[in-house]
């Protein structure tokens, strides 16, 4: 759409975003060189993904929503309004993420000088809104984090992650099974 900006230069060298087949992009949106999207990519409106990002087919990122780069995008993924992504962070297949859902990659932001390790969302993870998922921590999968949850350590597979900070607790029957975003 008009006002959208695809291969935005950050470096000379960058090479231009490569984008699937029947791609949708929407005003407002910033995607840099360097992007890899699969087909049927589509963006809510002031969407900014970054630099050495790739999205497999069918993702859906949501208006204002920020992948900041250096970032693997399963396909069939779903991120909603406002959702943030920061850089070397891993997300399977088959995964959702609520409205203003939050993960993160410095354990001590301006205190240290730390390696940033974002969190790792295997396939059929389901992130509930305004949930928080710290730096390193890996959701296993099939999980459902519940909304509002600030998830402090690893979630084993066909979890249930709750409160603040999350315990885990058993998937409940109505949770069981794999995420349809096909």
């Amino acid at each position: 759409m008009d006002g959208a900006t695809i291969g935005y230069e950050y470096d000379p060298d960058s090479r231009e975003p490569v984008l699937g087949d029947n791609t949708t992009i929407r005003s407002g949106t910033v995607i840099y060189n360097d992007v890899v999207g699969g087909d049927d990519l589509q963006t809510g409106h002031n969407a900014v993904i970054r630099e050495f990002t790739t999205l497999g087919d069918n993702a859906l990122i949501g208006t204002n929503t920020v992948i900041d780069g250096n970032t693997d995008i399963g396909s069939n993924v779903r991120l909603q309004t406002g959702v943030y992504i920061p850089t070397n962070t891993s997300i399977g297949d088959n995964v959702f993420m609520g409205p203003n859902a939050v993960l993160t990659n410095d354990p001590m932001p301006t205190r240290t000088e730390v390696d940033l390790r974002g969190p790792t969302l295997e396939d059929h993870v389901s992130v509930g809104a305004n949930a928080t998922i710290l730096p390193g921590v890996t959701v296993g999968r099939g999980s459902f984090i519940a909304a509002g949850a600030i998830v402090t350590r690893d979630v084993p597979a066909e979890c249930l992650a709750i409160g603040a900070p999350a315990t885990h607790e058993p998937l409940p029957d109505q949770l069981q099974g794999e995420n349809r975003m096909e």
